[in-house]
């Protein structure tokens, strides 16, 4: 029975798969509009940062398209397909699961964020629009 079950759900996944690759490639957001300068500023920011993501995951779909609403340009680690990637997650995060959002410090600490809303709330304060005021 558990076999009858874990084919079922591997059925289920492959049929799901792309329809769910098919859609947010249909509903993923235009990047924002920067100026020079803060584009610079974001970009250097991103060269800190690594998503270790799957590849059809609904949270790390949520994810990567915040990255694409603020027109980010972060590496994207498939730590599903790429052993080297699981493994650094697993060693460095302490447990795999995705999204994981690795932050690289200036003093060479990295922070293993997870949570997708979590990820998408830091994205939006150091990468996300200029505030009139800022």
């Amino acid at each position: 029975m558990r076999t009858l079950i874990r084919y079922f759900f591997r059925a289920l996944r492959l049929i799901l798969t792309p329809i769910v690759l098919i859609a947010e490639k249909l509903t993923t957001p235009n990047a924002i509009a920067r100026s020079t300068e803060d584009q610079h500023r974001v970009d250097a920011i991103c060269q800190q940062l690594a998503l270790y993501q799957f590849k059809a995951c609904p949270f790390c779909i949520k994810v990567r398209k915040e990255i694409s609403r603020l027109g980010l340009n972060i590496e994207l680690r498939d730590a599903q397909h790429v052993a080297k990637h699981r493994e650094d997650l697993n060693a460095g995060g302490g447990a795999i699961k995705v999204p994981c959002l690795v932050i690289d410090g200036e003093d060479g600490k990295k922070t293993w964020m997870y949570e997708s809303n979590d990820i998408i709330a830091w994205l939006n304060a150091h990468c996300g629009p200029a505030t009139p005021n800022s």
